[in-house]
C-alpha cells in the first residue's frame, strides 16, 4: 500500500513545465489530433492509449520521421504478439540519427564526445560522424554485406562502436554486440545464434587502471564463427591487425556520403540478449521503424532531449542501454561514450565525467548511486554539476534512500528519474516525465502509448495494491521475433503465456491512485509467504541501509513437506562481522519498515551476490541450486560475472540435502 497523500521530493516549476517537449507536444496535438488540451500528462497519457493510432501518427509527424514510402495506415493488425505497426512504409534509421550532419549550423559541433579513464572529452563532430559511416557503409557493402546480413561487435563502449552500428543500419544488415570483459564463452552463446558475416573487434580495452588484453579471445571467437567473411581490428592498446584482418582506419578514412538502404519499417535493426541465466540467452529482435520512433517518444518527449543537450549514460555495449544512448543522435543530442571503470579512480569518477562533458542527462545504475552514498562521496561538493538538470536510475529500482542522497548531495531543485523497462523493448514502461513531481521510492508514471497495468492473478487491474506488470497493447519496439524462433513459440512463451494476447514483463508492480508507479521486483523469484507475495527489491532497500552490509541476496523456498524456507545471503562490507548484534539489527530493520513476515528464517555470510554479466543480481539460478538442480542444469555458465560465487551456494544445498 501507498501512503495516501506524500509531499513530492521534487516539482517543476512553471517555466519549466511550460519549456518541456512534452507540454508543446500536447498543445501542437490537441490542435492538430485532438488530444485533451488541459488535464496535463494524466489526459494525455489516457489519450495515448486509447487512441493508440492517432498517438503514433502524431509522434511520427512531431518528430518528421521520413518515410521514403508512406504506410497505409498506423496498425495493421494490433495482435499481441504480431503487430503490425505502419505497414507498407519504409525508412533507415541511420538516416534519422544522422540527419544532424546536414545542419551547417551543427555540422562541426560534436554528435559524440569520447571520455577514457584520462576523463579528457575526446569530440567527434557531426560531420566527422556521417563521413565515417558512409566510409564504413560502403566498405560494408565491398565486402558483400546485404540487408538481413548480421554484423557483430566485439567491442567497448567507444565512438568505433557507434560508428560501426549506422553504417550497419544504413545497410541495412543487423548489428549485435558484446562487451569485451565478455569471455569467449559468453559472446559465442550469442552470436553463434545469429550468424555473423562480420566481427568487429578491440585488441583489448582498459578498466580500472588496466590494459586488459584480448587477442586470444579474438582467435578463439574467429574460429569458433564459421559465419564470418571479414574481421575488423581496432587497436585499441596499439597492436597491429592480426593475420587476415581489416584495418579500421582503411575502412573508414574514404569521404563518402553514405547511402541508407530504404527498408520496411519491421525490417531488423538489431538483436539483444536476455541475460539468460538458464539455458541459451533469448536472442531478441526489434526492428529499425519500431525502435526509431519508441526513441524519439522516448528521448524526446520523456527524457526531453534536444540539440542543446549533452546525454551521458554509463553502460557498456552489452546492456541495452547503450543502444539507447546512441539513439539519443535521433534528437540531435551530443551523446557521451565512456569506456571504463565507473569508479577509477575513485568512486565519484561517475560525477567528474558529468562535469567535464557538461551532461544534461546523466543516466547510471541505482546500484552506484547507493556505492556513492556509502562511500561518502559529495558530487555537488566536489564538482560543478550546474548543467545536470535530469539524473536518471536504472537496473534495479532506487532506493528511497538513493532518492535522498540525490537530492541532499547534488541539487534540491534536480529532477530525478527512476525508470523501468527492459531489453525485451529496449524501452522504459515507465520513469521519466519533464513536467510531474517526483515522489520518492517512485517512478513518475507510465510512459505515452504504454497501457502499463498491475494485475491480479485472475487479469483483474489493480490500483495501490501489489500486482504483474503487464502491457495491455502493443509498443512499437516490442520484439518483431526470437532469432531461431521459427513458430514463435518461444516468443510467446516468454510473454504472452500467462495472459493471453497481454504482455506480462516479469515484475512486480505497484500503481498507485496518484499516477506514479512503484517496482516492487522480478516476480519470477516471488517470495510468498503464508500466501503474502513481496518484492527482493524491497528486502534489499531496507537491509542495505546498514554500513555492515555491501550487498544482499533473498530467496524463497518451497519446502518438500509443504514449509517455506526464506534464507538472506549477506556480503559484508570490509571489517565488518555478522555476529548476534548484526543479525538481530537485520531483522529488525526489516520487521520495522516492512513487516515480520519479511524478517528471514536464517541469515548467512556469502562472499559475494553473483550476478548477470550486466550487473543484475540473479536470484532464480540461485533458487534452483539451494533445490537441488546440479549447477550445471541451473545456470547459463556464460551469463554469469562469477560462477565460483555459485559453489559457495551449491555447497549450502549440499549441506541442506
Amino acid at each position: 500500500m501507498t501512503t495516501a497523500n506524500p509531499s513530492p521530493l521534487w516539482r517543476p516549476d512553471q517555466q519549466q513545465i511550460a519549456d518541456a517537449q512534452v507540454t508543446r507536444f500536447q498543445a501542437w496535438a490537441a490542435e492538430r489530433y485532438g488530444a485533451p488540451a488541459e488535464g496535463g500528462y494524466e489526459a494525455l497519457h489516457r489519450w495515448s492509449v486509447t487512441e493508440l493510432d492517432t498517438f503514433w501518427k502524431a509522434v511520427t509527424d512531431w518528430f518528421d520521421v521520413r518515410f521514403t514510402h508512406r504506410y497505409a495506415r498506423v496498425l495493421g493488425s494490433r495482435a499481441m504478439p504480431g503487430a503490425e505497426w505502419f505497414p507498407g512504409a519504409t525508412l533507415n534509421y541511420a538516416a534519422h540519427a544522422l540527419r544532424t550532419a546536414d545542419d551547417p549550423a551543427r555540422a562541426d559541433s560534436p554528435a559524440i564526445l569520447h571520455v577514457d579513464e584520462t576523463h579528457e572529452p575526446r569530440p567527434v563532430t557531426w560531420s566527422a560522424l556521417r563521413r565515417q559511416v558512409g566510409s564504413l557503409a560502403a566498405e560494408l557493402r565491398n565486402l558483400g554485406v546485404r540487408p538481413g546480413d548480421r554484423i557483430s561487435g566485439y567491442l567497448p563502449n567507444i565512438p568505433e562502436a557507434v560508428v560501426a552500428l549506422l553504417a550497419t543500419a544504413a545497410v541495412g544488415a543487423v548489428w549485435t554486440s558484446c562487451a569485451p570483459d565478455f569471455g569467449a564463452r559468453s559472446v559465442l552463446d550469442r552470436f553463434q545464434q545469429v550468424e555473423p558475416v562480420v566481427l568487429f573487434t578491440v585488441d583489448g580495452y582498459r578498466y580500472g587502471g588496466k590494459e586488459h588484453d584480448r587477442r586470444d579471445t579474438v582467435t578463439e571467437l574467429r574460429s569458433e564463427l564459421p559465419s564470418l567473411r571479414a574481421v575488423v581490428h581496432i587497436p585499441l592498446l596499439g597492436t597491429d591487425a592480426p593475420e587476415g584482418a581489416l584495418e579500421w582506419a582503411a575502412l573508414t578514412s574514404a569521404d563518402v556520403a553514405p547511402v541508407y538502404e530504404e527498408v520496411p519499417f519491421d525490417h531488423p535493426l538489431w538483436v539483444l540478449y536476455s541475460s539468460g541465466t538458464t539455458g541459451l540467452p533469448k536472442a531478441i529482435v526489434q526492428s529499425q521503424g519500431g525502435i526509431l520512433v519508441e526513441h524519439l517518444k522516448q528521448l524526446g518527449l520523456h527524457c526531453d532531449l534536444g540539440p542543446d543537450d549533452r546525454f551521458f549514460w554509463y553502460t557498456s555495449t552489452g546492456w541495452m542501454m547503450w543502444n539507447f544512448l546512441v539513439s539519443g543522435l535521433l534528437t540531435g543530442t551530443t551523446i557521451v561514450t565512456y569506456d571504463g571503470s565507473p569508479g577509477h579512480p575513485d568512486t565519484g569518477a561517475q560525477w567528474a565525467i558529468a562535469e567535464r562533458t557538461g551532461a544534461t542527462l546523466y543516466g547510471t545504475s541505482a546500484a552506484y548511486v547507493m556505492a556513492c552514498r556509502k562511500a561518502g562521496v559529495h558530487p555537488a561538493r566536489d564538482h560543478d554539476l550546474s548543467r545536470v538538470k535530469c539524473v536518471a536510475t536504472t537496473g534495479s529500482p532506487l532506493p528511497p534512500d538513493g532518492f535522498r542522497w540525490l537530492h541532499d548531495e547534488v541539487r534540491a531543485d534536480l529532477w530525478i528519474a527512476s525508470v523501468s523497462g527492459g531489453t525485451d523493448v529496449c524501452s522504459c514502461f515507465a520513469g521519466a516525465v519533464a513536467t510531474l513531481p517526483v515522489f520518492i521510492g517512485e517512478l513518475q508514471a507510465p510512459g505515452l502509448g504504454t497501457d502499463l497495468q498491475a494485475w491480479d492473478p485472475q487479469g483483474e487491474p489493480l490500483i495501490d495494491e501489489v500486482g504483474e506488470l503487464v502491457v495491455t497493447n502493443p509498443m512499437p519496439s516490442m520484439p518483431i521475433r526470437f532469432w531461431n524462433d521459427p513458430d514463435g513459440s518461444r516468443y510467446h512463451d516468454s510473454y504472452f503465456d500467462t495472459y493471453p494476447g497481454v504482455w506480462r514483463h516479469g515484475d512486480w508492480i505497484t500503481l498507485t491512485s496518484r499516477g506514479s508507479v512503484v517496482i516492487h521486483g522480478r516476480s519470477d523469484s516471488t517470495l510468498n509467504r503464508q500466501g503474502v507475495r513481496m518484492g527482493s527489491a524491497d528486502i534489499y532497500e531496507a537491509v542495505e541501509r546498514l554500513p555492515e552490509i555491501r550487498e544482499s541476496l533473498v530467496i524463497g523456498l518451497e519446502q518438500p513437506d509443504g514449509g517455506y524456507w526464506m534464507p538472506l545471503f549477506v556480503h559484508l562490507a570490509p571489517g565488518a562481522v555478522l555476529d548476534d548484534d548484526l543479525r538481530t539489527r537485520i531483522k529488525r530493520t526489516i520487521r520495522e519498515q516492512l513487516s515480520p513476515r519479511h524478517v528471514p528464517d536464517e541469515i548467512i555470510e556469502a562472499p559475494g551476490v553473483p550476478h548477470t554479466l550486466t550487473g543484475k543480481r540473479i536470484e532464480v539460478p540461485v533458487k534452483r541450486l539451494l533445490q537441488g538442480t546440479p549447477l550445471e542444469k541451473a545456470v547459463n555458465p556464460g551469463s554469469i560475472d562469477n560462477l565460483e560465487l555459485l559453489r559457495f551456494y551449491e555447497e549450502i544445498a549440499r549441506k541442506r540435502a
